[in-house]
Formats: structure tokens, sequence, C-alpha cells
């Protein structure tokens, strides 16, 4: 038996993330659920006490602070401690938007587990999803509001299982996608860290360990290496292209190019223009030998 207080929810499966049900349970010894199936996503979260939870051939034994994911039609299993029973929170979702969210969260059937140490803020906004338990428009707004914000705290410390070097791997990846996209925008290494939602010091400390260089070194290794193909195929002036590399002081980039390329912005131009005439030209010849042989 338990003690549970719990509420569900309709919705239309066209909208893009809304609640299907939440509660808090107190549960007594060996107090379990299934094996048997949800139809739209649940994540459960510990407050206190122990228990075990079965998913895909894989059993979890979990206690406080730790979370587990149900996904839809997949066959689960959960069951309170003999001695520390557990207390637990929980919330279903479903929407259009729901398998994606779960995806940025880094959470699957596969690696359904996660720990949170924010409890009190978890415990907070499910008592207040059940304080708005009518169907009207306010209610149904406010308690999909809450859902938005008990995903965001979920994912603020989510440590999934996936392994360190995975999820180190992952930052890396997502920090070179926005160096990559937003390169020639003046941004730094701070916005970097900030849009893969991580200090500055841990993302160093990544890129050192995954690619042998930091951030501030990439950003600009990158930043040049557009430069170059700017001053190899224009003839835009100087200072237009390293703003259009990023750089809106033209000193800065021409600072910044030489300690890379070990020579001014303007002799790389020219000795790659030569390279490139000078190419011109042999292809010209070989074009003229060939036409030549055809005449004959």
């Amino acid at each position: 038996m338990e003690k549970a207080y719990k509420l569900e929810f309709t919705a239309e499966e066209n909208e893009g993330l809304y609640v299907t049900s939440c509660g808090m349970s107190k549960t007594q010894p060996h107090h379990h659920f299934g094996p048997a199936i949800k139809p739209h996503h649940m994540i459960h979260y510990i407050l206190s006490g122990k228990g075990i939870f079965k998913l895909k051939g894989k059993e979890y034994k979990l206690g406080e602070g730790s979370g587990f994911l149900i996904t839809p039609d997949e066959l689960a299993y959960y069951e309170a401690d003999e001695d520390d029973p557990w207390t637990y929170v929980w919330v279903g979702f479903g929407g259009k938007m729901a398998a994606s969210t779960v995806e940025q969260l880094s959470l699957s059937a596969k690696q359904p587990i996660f720990h949170n140490t924010n409890s009190d803020k978890i415990y907070s906004i499910v008592h207040d999803m059940m304080e708005h338990n009518t169907f009207s428009i306010a209610d149904l707004l406010e308690r999909n509001g809450q859902l938005h914000l008990f995903l965001s705290v979920v994912a603020g410390s989510l440590i999934s299982e996936r392994g360190e070097s995975e999820s180190a791997n992952n930052y890396v990846q997502k920090a070179i996608s926005f160096i990559q996209g937003n390169y020639y925008n003046p941004i730094k290494v701070t916005d970097v860290a900030d849009y893969v939602c991580i200090n500055r010091s841990y993302l160093y400390t990544l890129f050192e360990k995954t690619l042998g260089v930091s951030p501030q070194q990439y950003l600009s290794s990158y930043r040049i290496s557009k430069a170059c193909d700017l001053l190899k195929v224009t003839d835009l002036p100087i200072e237009s292209i390293a703003i259009s590399s990023g750089y809106n002081d033209p000193l800065v980039f021409t600072k910044a190019f030489r300690l890379d390329k070990g020579m001014s912005p303007s002799n790389y131009r020219k000795a790659h223009k030569s390279d490139l005439l000078a190419g011109g030209k042999e292809n010209l010849k070989q074009v003229e030998k060939y036409l030549e042989g055809k005449t004959k």
C-alpha cells in the first residue's frame, strides 16, 4: 500500500508539451508497480528512502536524490525497499515535443537514471502543479509552465549514466558548433560556455583534454582560417575581412593573424595571390598544349 495523492489530466496530442499526471507518494515496504507500461513519458524523483527500478532487463538500486524515466510503451517495474521505503514525486507528460525534449535531457530507455540535488525545488514545483488542478485555461497554462520549470531543474544538474567521456565529448561538439556558427560575431569564450551550460574553467579543461587546445585558441584559429579564405579569393579591405572574421579592431586582427600565420594579412594575400596566379598560368599552358594536339 501507499499514501498517494495524484492527479490525471487530458490534453490534445498535438500540443507541444503538457502534463498528463503528477503526484506524490509515501510508500509502504515492498510497494510496487508493474511490470506494466505507461502511455506517456513519466519521471519519478526520490525525496527520501530507497528502492529498485527495472527497465529493459536492467535493475537499478536508487535512493534519495535519484530519479528515473519511464518511456511510453516500455515494460517497467519499481519497488520500495523493505527497511527504508521511498517517498517520491512524479510527473507524466506528453505532446509532440515530449520525445525530443527527453532526448535533449540525455535520458532514454537505455539510460533512464539521473541524479539531482535540488529536491526542495522539485518538490515545490510538483506541489504547485497539484495546486492548479482544474481544467480552466489559467490552471492549464500554470501547470504546463511548471512542467517546463520541472524539466529545466532536472536538466540543470543532470548527471546521466552515459559516461564522463561521452558527456565531455557532447559539450565539446556543441561548443564547436556554436563557434563555427557564430565566429563572425564578437563572441567570447564565456558566451560559448553559457551556450553549453557549463562554466568557463570546465570548458577549458574539456577542450584541453579533447582537442589539446584551449577554447580561446580554437576560436582564434577558426576565425583566422576563415580570414585566410577571404584573403585568397576576395579583394576586400583588411578591415572588412577583420570584421567578417569576428574582429572589431583591425589592429587586434592583424596581431592575431601574424601570431597564427607568421606574417601580416597583406603579405599572406600577396603570397597566395601569386600562387593562384602561377597556378592559373600553368593550367592555361596545359589547356593550350592540349588544344594544339587536337588541331594537328
